[in-house]
């Protein structure tokens, strides 16, 4: 029988960062790109990604976690018109190119990376990984997705998805090659790099993984020499019961973005449920929840802040990726119809969550208000206020729903993010919430305290050569 876990988290604790961020124009506020503050459109030049990183190092963020899609939402009218007329989500650049350069102007800024297990084979990729771990002195985290966008399955020449299930077994096959070829391939000390015998690697420590799966044959050595984490800090995002058995396998870190605390804390607690089931204990898993923080030097200015953002808020984009969040096509309703003629179980209960989140449940809602309000920070909840309201409503969320962190979405780029660093982050820092400065190491031990490799509870470390 599963253990139970506890009802509340550990005593109070330090509240976790990372921005929320993706190699796009339009990520989670679609029209905002408009903005005369935002900078999105430079989301293809280096500088952006380097200021930015500068940034969140001095806010003491723990990290820039970069999602990630390939293919266009094309849900919301059976056609990728509207998102590429909003920039929803496209186009959209490789997330991996950028993070050599941010490594190159920060010192502790951790990375997480969103890549899929469906289209490419985990021996190149084994190999990015291993890359990147090396360059950012171990630093990096991947975030493992298994897609959900058909028309990404189509373009790499399938029909379709795998079915939802098959998706998860077979990403379970892709991370045991992972492990093997980072964890089970070279000993700690196979590089020797003796000048005088000439021998730079010794032949004998390293090791065939001989893999010979139902998806994957991979039958020799890794390629790359071991790197700090060897394995990068593993993230992962799924909220359905196969999901959550993955996350309490593989997961290090999960990221979750329910719209209202309730919701939040039956996510937490299903997701340490799950990673107990696992055989680990539930808080070895840090959790991140969405969130979008509007704030200024005073309330009054933090709300005519979020009431200046709203006036750019593109409708048709937002429902371009809640068509795709979602799977129903919501270009077959009209902006201005209510949704309570709208007949849709998916629609109506997203509606009452967005209700619930935004305080305004008497109200009779339209489509165009559902798109306004995911218009401003996509489907997670939005805080509005200045320093301490922010501070205070974040560890509030923590203390309600037993997260460890946020995944904070921008509204505007890098403003938000400046903002949360100049407001938001000292008054956390006077309530003991929030880190004064950073711990050493990589990013596996800056999370967890506990050392740069895989823990020996995790299903990773049985793949692990003994360390000497």
């Amino acid at each position: 029988m599963s253990p139970n876990i506890p009802t509340t988290g550990p005593a109070q604790r330090e509240i976790l960062f990372n921005a929320f961020d993706m190699n796009c124009v339009v990520h989670q506020s679609p029209g905002l790109w408009r903005h005369p503050e935002d900078r999105a459109r430079e989301y293809n030049t280096i500088s952006y990604w380097t200021d930015l990183a500068q940034t969140l190092e001095r806010g003491l963020f723990d990290g820039l976690f970069i999602a990630d899609v390939l293919g266009p939402y094309d849900v919301f009218g059976d056609s990728p018109e509207a998102a590429l007329r909003s920039g929803a989500q496209i186009p959209v650049q490789d997330p991996f190119l950028l993070v050599a350069a941010m490594a190159a102007v920060t010192e502790h800024l951790g990375f997480g990376l969103t890549a899929g297990t469906a289209y490419e084979h985990p021996y190149p990729f084994s190999r990015r990984l291993g890359t990147l771990d090396h360059l950012t002195g171990g630093r990096v985290g991947w975030n493992v997705v298994t897609g959900y966008l058909p028309s990404a399955a189509q373009n790499m020449g399938q029909e379709d998805q795998l079915e939802h299930d098959a998706r998860y077994d077979h990403a379970d096959e892709y991370l045991d090659v992972v492990y093997k070829l980072l964890e089970g391939s070279w000993e700690d000390d196979a590089v020797v790099a003796d000048k005088e015998s000439g021998v730079f690697t010794d032949p004998a420590k390293v090791h065939r993984i001989d893999h010979h799966g139902e998806h994957f044959k991979t039958p020799g050595i890794g390629v790359v020499e071991p790197s700090p984490q060897r394995t990068p800090v593993i993230y992962q995002a799924g909220a359905s019961t196969r999901g959550r058995a993955f996350a309490g396998k593989h997961a290090e870190a999960v990221f979750i973005n329910p719209p209202t605390k309730e919701l939040a804390a039956e996510s937490v607690r299903r997701i340490r449920q799950a990673t107990a089931d696992a055989g680990r204990d539930p808080y070895s898993v840090r959790i991140f929840a969405m969130q979008t923080v509007v704030t200024g030097p005073s309330d009054e200015a933090a709300q005519a802040k979020y009431d200046d953002l709203a006036q750019y808020v593109d409708p048709e984009g937002s429902l371009v990726l809640m068509s795709g969040w979602m799977g129903i096509d919501l270009s077959q309703f009209e902006l201005d119809e209510p949704i309570g003629d709208v007949e849709s179980n998916a629609i109506q209960s997203t509606v009452e969550t967005f209700k619930k989140a935004s305080g305004r449940e008497d109200e009779v809602w339209t489509v165009r208000q559902l798109a306004e309000w995911v218009g401003v920070g996509g489907f997670g909840p939005v805080i509005v206020g200045d320093g301490p309201s922010a501070a205070a409503q974040l560890a509030e969320w923590q203390d309600e729903t037993d997260v460890d962190g946020f995944n904070l979405a921008y509204h505007i780029t890098p403003g938000t993010f400046e903002d949360i660093v100049d407001y938001v982050v000292p008054e956390l820092q006077k309530l003991g919430r929030y880190k004064t400065e950073y711990t050493s190491g990589t990013l596996r031990h800056k999370l967890f305290g506990a050392g740069d490799h895989l823990p020996a509870e995790h299903h990773g470390a049985q793949f692990q050569l003994r360390r000497r």
